[in-house]
């Protein structure tokens, strides 16, 4: 039985260093490094109707960072989409690790319809009236033949969706876009569209999700690409 004095003293709740929720899988969405340059005179090679460059040398050092960075992180899994530039971003991170990185196609990037092959960077670069459209409207279906927003958000979320119940309180690598990260936080935290759609080549972004609700923990760390990476995640 407590004392008078134990009994005297006042109730103290004190701030908690977060913990992600029982069951929840901790999602580390890991943007490709950069991919080579486009050339009008060069289309990329497409997979599915969608343009699939190789990495740039940049990019490969990039990935060769990102391997550094997570190679004592614990990890249940590593995923990559179709698209050979995710492919060799977890490339250097699967070799340190052990192992075999799984493909989930549905998160793979936005299809760009006539503008794929590289051209999207061309006509973005321009400044094309269509590009300025599609950036003040954020959508990417104004570009012609283009994915249309609400298909792009629902695969994405059932891709995520599948990768999570794989892995319940567990946290992956998933090696994937640009656009799927901005799509996914801006999902997870009902803004407009376009708002998380700047995450860096190499670059390191967490997302928590569990039954079907997802929350961001981090967006777009990229201190281990300047050398000053903090301690592994654990």
């Amino acid at each position: 039985m407590p004392s008078a004095d134990e009994r005297d003293q006042p109730v103290e709740y004190r701030q908690k260093r977060y913990q992600p929720p029982e069951g929840a899988t901790e999602l580390l969405l890991i943007r490709h490094g950069a991919s080579a340059p486009a050339r009008p005179d060069a289309p990329f090679p497409l997979v599915d109707g969608q343009g699939d460059p190789e990495l740039a040398p940049e990019g490969r050092e990039q990935a060769d960072r990102v391997a550094e960075r997570l190679a004592s992180t614990r990890l249940d899994a590593l995923y990559v989409t179709p698209l050979r530039r995710t492919a060799q971003t977890a490339a250097p991170l699967a070799r340190k690790l052990g192992i075999e990185p799984r493909v989930e196609p549905a998160l793979r990037e936005v299809h760009l319809g006539e503008w794929e092959g590289g051209l999207f960077r061309k006509m973005v670069a321009e400044n094309d009236p269509v590009a300025q459209r599609m950036v003040a409207e954020e959508r990417w279906d104004v570009i012609p033949g283009a994915e249309s927003d609400e298909a792009f958000a629902a695969r994405v979320r059932e891709g995520l969706g599948r990768v999570a119940a794989a892995h319940p309180g567990g946290r992956v690598a998933v090696f994937t876009h640009g656009g799927v990260i901005g799509q996914a936080l801006a999902a997870a935290t009902g803004s407009r569209p376009f708002a998380f759609l700047t995450p860096d080549n190499g670059s390191i972004s967490v997302l928590v999700w569990k039954d079907g609700l997802s929350s961001i923990r981090g967006f777009n760390d990229v201190s281990h690409l300047d050398g000053s990476a903090p301690a592994p995640l654990s």
